[in-house]
């Protein structure tokens, strides 16, 4: 279909941006741009410096990082609701260089954004720029298209850099102009040259064939573009538009002319054309008038917006300059032109174009457009109404009422009956008479002129059966007849007499709203029949008759249903017989025609004084079968979407469930889980004590004995309900306390962290050196915290859990901790290294003292001659006489005190313990020298890592090994 025929209408409100400032009105002028790409509420511009520069909607450099040393940046990607950016940038005389950044993770080094990965793109090294660039949202497959025909894909994880593999799927003699991912069972790659269009399986069946050549004409680059909402691909032709699907080639629309870019903006093809080229031709007079000069302010591009599903032209406009690119976001479409001028697309409201529509007479495509915005019934009925207006002013009568029969639902039937209420539109009358009753709108009023309107034109036929009854009547006719004409209780009593269960709960629900005996009929039925019925009508009779049939409900899923016996059923006394013809000369005088007297005759009576089969004439004392019946007792699952929006009852159900004792495990787990997340909602709907009450009893459900839930969906039920006692009861069951911790300081829950840190701590040292970083991690947390942070301090300095340099390091991370938080511990500190310092060195001022008065000792024994003074035995204490035993220690003896022959070795008896227990404990010192392993694990458990070291270097554990 060519674009001539479509209609052209002004659905976008067009702005130029105001650029906040001269660096990003510069930026988009300068020959620094080179792409630009959107995503997650900011534009990411790359440059050929290899900068990135990050906008926010302000259209403010809000982060510039240097993303590549060497080429230009051509092609950047941003993966939409993620920090993730894929930027690639190109040097002839290298290969590409594809790098993927974390935006939310800073690099310590640079402090940009961490590189998660890099790659460089392999071409068979041949050095070609890149044509086309896509990538799947996962990033695991990427295609890169080259001007020398080639395509590469790329595998792997790229987020978390453990490799990728590289592999050229295609090559042609022709440019790659588009490249385009198709992410279903298999994962299908589109590919463009100027010449051709191919599909290539890289994944899933079908993998590893060649390229299926789809057509023989290709595009030109930036001319292919996935339609994200069908995941079709269109492509933009000098003659046309197509669109390729699963099937191959769609739908596509004339459209002549080249093309500079195509975009998929929601429903719309944005298209840009590029201006004419210079035929060479003389200048028109106006070019002669106003000055020759290049002539390029002839040259002019065309911007359309197309509905190609409505097949009209949203949008379109003559810009002077060239346009450069295209983008969206924020809600609204953007286009960049050469010169750096930024020009605002957005949509005008539904109501806005529905009233530009209704001024132009266009009401069925207004109709369509609303049904394509899915509007409600509401809406979409108002558009109908105002068509069947039009054409009732036109004169196309039946025309307009079948639109006003399509806005049966949100009309007012008098309204339409009024302009119909003629001899000759009759037939449109009944017409819509007969469509209100189809649609159970019709009132007593409407069911009385429907039958005028058929003795009117004395339609027997139609009459007759429509009010027949008696023995030949048609059960279904007839019961339409009472229930459209009001009649439910007859109604009522047909469908009892034939057996009609279904129908006599749908009479007692749907049109006489009595739900108490459409409860009490269903559970005198057959447990199927009733089951049924309880599915299908639960919520209704939950919502009218809680308590009863909530009871129900227990009761046939507990296995204890049994019906309750039904009352004798007293049939109504047969309506009076009349004929047809009859019918039609009584009822022929009450169609109010224009220019006639009505009669007088009273309308008919209806049957409300009429008994039905739940009557209290009927019915009998209410009894219970002996027996119950037999039934397989379905799962209780089956029950839960009855109990939506009724959660009271919901809550009275499970409970009752669970106290008969289900033996499947499965039935168990959806019982408790579901009444642990009704709480929770319950809770979170109420305030005060009664919020308290049955978060209490949500944690008996985590904490009792035998409850079948699964940890995951209680931690899912908590975070979503914000149920923080929750989270953590199953943290301590777990024993994630360091993530109990955790997950109050995600959330900025201080009270809750301090709460946590002086339960947990004790247990869980390691919690003070994060309660630390998080309490110094803003000024709001520190002044919450308070005196926290002291005791937090003083924890880690009595304990040793982290060194004063880490302590340091820790509070320097940002600038929240000041000097005078700190000046005490670390005063504290200095003033004990200090002490430490002055006792060690008094120890080894001591043992230096020692050790030279020792040496001495030794050279004067054996250099000098020792003076042996002393007159009384060490042993007996008498006076030493001759033979007497002298020591270098001083002491001296009667030999008959020793006990030692004269010429054996002996040893001071005073002395020998002493040196008995210097001796064994040098022997065990050289025993452990050689015990590694336990100078390892001493090394491990120590907190004074340096002074374990001294003690086993005097131990001689790293003495060198002696030779023998």
């Amino acid at each position: 279909m060519a674009l001539t025929s479509w209609k052209t209408f002004n659905f976008f409100d067009v702005s130029e941006v105001k650029l906040a400032d001269s660096e990003t009105s510069s930026l988009f002028s300068s020959a620094e741009f080179s792409t630009i790409c959107s995503g997650s509420e900011n534009l990411f511009v790359g440059g050929t410096d290899g900068q990135v520069r990050i906008l926010s909607s302000a259209f403010k450099v809000v982060r510039t990082f240097h993303a590549h040393d060497l080429g230009s940046i051509t092609h950047i990607k941003q993966v939409e609701g993620s920090s993730l950016l894929v930027t690639i940038a190109e040097d002839l005389s290298n290969e590409p260089v594809l790098k993927v950044w974390a935006l939310d993770k800073p690099d310590k080094k640079t402090g940009g954004p961490k590189c998660l990965s890099t790659l460089s793109i392999s071409n068979g090294r041949k050095q070609f720029p890149i044509s086309a660039f896509a990538a799947l949202d996962n990033l695991s497959q990427l295609a890169v298209g080259f001007a020398n025909g080639s395509v590469t894909v790329v595998r792997g994880d790229l987020i978390n850099d453990r490799g990728a593999k590289q592999r050229t799927v295609f090559e042609s003699e022709e440019p790659i102009t588009g490249v385009e991912f198709r992410d279903a069972a298999n994962t299908t790659l589109y590919l463009a040259t100027t010449g051709r269009i191919l599909t290539l399986t890289i994944s899933g069946r079908g993998q590893g064939q060649p390229a299926k050549n789809l057509e023989d004409h290709g595009c030109g680059v930036g001319c292919m573009t996935v339609d994200d909402t069908s995941g079709d691909i269109v492509i933009a032709r000098d003659d046309a538009i197509y669109s390729f699907g699963v099937g191959g080639r769609g739908p596509s629309y004339a459209y002549e002319g080249p093309k500079q870019l195509v975009n998929i903006f929601r429903n719309f093809v944005a298209l840009v054309v590029p201006p004419k080229p210079d035929t060479g031709s003389k200048p028109s007079v106006l070019r002669r008038y106003v000055g020759g000069g290049t002539g390029d302010i002839y040259k002019s591009s065309t911007f359309a917006m197309l509905d190609t599903d409505l097949k009209y032209v949203a949008h379109t406009e003559t810009l002077v300059s060239q346009v450069r690119t295209l983008f969206a976001e924020w809600g609204d479409l953007f286009l960049l032109t050469l010169d750096g001028k930024l020009f605002r697309y957005h949509e005008k409201t539904l109501s806005q174009k529905l009233e530009i529509l209704y001024q132009r007479d266009l009401y069925v495509l207004a109709i369509n457009l609303a049904q394509k915005a899915s509007v409600d019934a509401h809406q979409r009925n108002i558009i109908l109404r105002k068509y069947g207006d039009y054409l009732h002013k036109k004169g196309d009568y039946d025309t307009a009422m079948q639109q006003y029969l399509k806005a049966i639902d949100n009309t007012e039937p008098s309204q339409v009956i009024r302009k119909f209420l003629d001899s000759q539109r009759i037939n449109n009358l009944i017409e819509y008479l007969e469509e209100l009753h189809e649609h159970d709108k019709a009132t007593v009023d409407h069911t009385t002129l429907l039958l005028n309107c058929y003795a009117k034109l004395k339609d027997t036929d139609k009459l007759e059966t429509f009010i027949k009854s008696g023995t030949n009547f048609d059960l279904d006719t007839a019961i339409a007849m009472c229930r459209q004409g009001g009649y439910y209780d007859q109604a009522v009593v047909l469908s009892k007499k034939h057996g009609e269960h279904s129908r006599v709960i749908d009479i007692l629900i749907e049109d006489s709203k009595n739900y108490d005996d459409a409860l009490d009929y269903i559970w005198r039925r057959e447990p199927d029949v009733a089951y049924s019925n309880l599915m299908r009508y639960g919520r209704v009779l939950l919502e009218h008759c809680p308590s009863q049939a909530t009871q129900l409900f227990i009761d046939y899923y507990s296995g204890k249903y049994h019906p309750k016996k039904d009352p004798p059923f007293v049939a109504a006394a047969p309506p009076t017989p009349g004929g047809a013809v009859g019918a039609v000369q009584n009822l022929a005088s009450f169609i109010p025609l224009p220019y006639r007297q009505s009669t007088g005759a009273p309308s008919p009576a209806t049957a409300e004084n009429q008994q039905t089969g739940l009557s209290a004439g009927e019915a009998t004392a209410d009894g219970e079968l002996e027996t119950p019946l037999e039934y397989t007792v379905p799962k209780p699952r089956t029950a839960f979407s009855s109990f939506v929006d009724h959660p009271e009852q919901f809550i009275v159900f499970l409970e009752a469930c669970l106290k008969e004792g289900y033996t499947d495990e499965k039935a168990k787990v959806d019982l408790h889980t579901t009444l642990f997340e009704i709480y929770l909602d319950l809770a979170a709907s109420k305030t005060g004590r009664e919020k308290s009450d049955w978060e209490a009893k949500a944690k008996t459900l985590i904490t009792g004995q035998d409850i079948s839930m699964d940890a995951s969906n209680v931690l899912l039920l908590s975070h979503l309900s914000n149920f923080q006692d929750g989270t953590v009861l199953v943290r301590e069951q777990q024993g994630l306390r360091f993530d109990i911790f955790r997950s109050y300081a995600s959330v900025g829950d201080t009270a809750g962290a301090i709460k946590a840190l002086r339960k947990y701590g004790p247990e869980d040292p390691q919690l003070y050196p994060a309660a630390l970083a998080y309490f110094t991690s803003s000024p709001q947390i520190l002044e919450e915290a308070g005196t926290e942070l002291d005791v937090v301090l003083k924890k880690i300095d009595e304990d040793g859990l982290m060194a004063p340099l880490q302590v340091i390091q820790t509070l320097s991370t940002n600038d929240v901790a000041t000097m005078g938080m700190v000046k005490k511990y670390l005063s504290d500190t200095i003033e004990r290294e200090r002490k430490e310092i002055s006792n060690n060195r008094r120890l080894i001022e001591s043992y230096r003292g020692e050790t030279d008065a020792k040496r001495k000792e030794m050279d004067e024994l054996g250099t000098k001659s020792t003076t042996f003074q002393t007159r009384r035995c060490s042993f007996c204490g008498g006076s030493l006489d001759l033979p007497t035993v002298h020591f270098l220690c001083k002491h001296s003896f009667h030999q008959r005190c020793l006990n030692q022959a004269a010429d054996a070795d002996t040893e001071c008896p005073t002395c020998a313990p002493t040196n008995s227990n210097i001796r064994a404990f040098r022997k065990a010192q050289e025993d452990t020298a050689d015990r590694h392993d336990m100078f390892q694990d001493a090394l491990q458990r120590s907190r004074d890592k340096f002074g374990t070291i001294s003690e086993f270097f005097g131990r001689g554990v790293m003495a060198a090994p002696t030779v023998e």
